[in-house]
């Protein structure tokens, strides 16, 4: 079912715009891909870093290696100490590039204080950096070449395309400017596409009036990290809202959107199940076509007007840009 292209005030219940369904689709695809490579004799690996013992971190390496196994990808791992330096970090980095049967890799973020994640980032070999955060990746997003492209982004495209959100040529409020999120998102629904091609606009915490903006939004992203920031007066009766910025209080997931907010949108994603699950599968289609790229067998995508887009795919959990 559609969103309707017209706004108009709720009935005081949005549609639920889940996550799940979007990443069972996109997971399905990436274990026909792997099976495809494993016929040719092509095992595609996504390798995982992990530094310290932050117990949440290895929860979550957890997951994404029984993931992978799922899905037929090899996963080798390095655990490195809290203690670990910056050079050996960069050891590990430099050894998964070298290794001709690693094609894709995950540092774990966050790294211990003392360490440098950027600067680790940037010793990857951007084909392989599974997570599309590298900065020659962040160079082809903006310039619309293949490459893998940040997850929770790509993820956000994937979720409203497969709800049947119109997004081309319609108006797209993005709240929050950081580089895992507000700034890749921004680029990405700008692109001629017919998943994209929106009129977007990057609105911070920073702008005193910011309700000003999304109050005229006909889809909203909240992608600023501040819990709760986003309540049923900021929003556009009949909009469609995603969450994308969230934060954790130990376990306690606090989104962005308060979930009031349903009363007024008209379509919005649930607290939790939203664009999380979407994530992930992003990671993995990154994964698979770093490894098709390797065998010779991955194509750029491209739109209906011949423009070469990005790999599609995304990293990370979707933490919020603060701001």
């Amino acid at each position: 079912m559609s969103v309707s292209s017209s706004l108009s005030p709720t009935s005081g219940t949005a549609r639920l715009l889940p996550g799940g369904p979007v990443a069972e689709r996109i997971l399905a695809e990436v274990a026909a891909g792997v099976a495809a490579l494993r016929a040719a004799g092509v095992v595609p690996a996504l390798a995982t870093v992990l530094v310290g013992d932050d117990d949440a971190s290895a929860g979550y390496i957890r997951i994404k290696q029984r993931q992978a196994a799922e899905l037929g990808f090899a996963s080798p791992h390095v655990r490195l100490s809290g203690s670990a330096s910056q050079a050996d970090l960069h050891r590990v980095l430099r050894d998964f590039n070298d290794d001709p049967g690693v094609h894709a890799v995950l540092v774990q973020h966050p790294v211990p204080g003392h360490l440098d994640y950027d600067r680790a980032l940037q010793v990857l070999d951007p084909d392989s950096d599974v997570d599309g955060m590298h900065p020659v990746n962040m160079g082809r997003l903006a310039s619309g070449l293949p490459g893998p492209v940040p997850c929770t982004p790509a993820g956000i495209e994937a979720l409203l395309a497969f709800h049947g959100v119109p997004v081309a040529g319609r108006e797209v409020v993005v709240l929050g400017r950081g580089a895992t999120l507000g700034r890749p998102l921004a680029m990405l629904l700008a692109q001629k596409r017919p998943t994209a091609n929106a009129a977007v606009t990057v609105v911070h915490t920073g702008v005193a009036d910011w309700p000003r903006y999304t109050r005229r939004a006909e889809i909203l992203v909240a992608a600023a990290g501040v819990p709760g920031i986003v309540r049923p007066e900021h929003v556009r009766p009949g909009a469609v809202v995603v969450g994308g910025g969230v934060r954790y209080e130990g376990r306690r997931l606090l989104p962005d959107v308060d979930e009031s907010c349903a009363r007024v949108a008209g379509a919005i994603t649930p607290r939790v199940g939203g664009v999380g699950p979407t994530t992930v599968a992003m990671l993995f289609r990154n994964a698979l076509r770093a490894a098709q790229r390797v065998a010779g067998v991955g194509s750029a995508e491209v739109d209906d007007e011949g423009a070469v887009v990005g790999d599609g795919g995304a990293g990370g959990g979707g933490g919020g840009d603060r701001g």
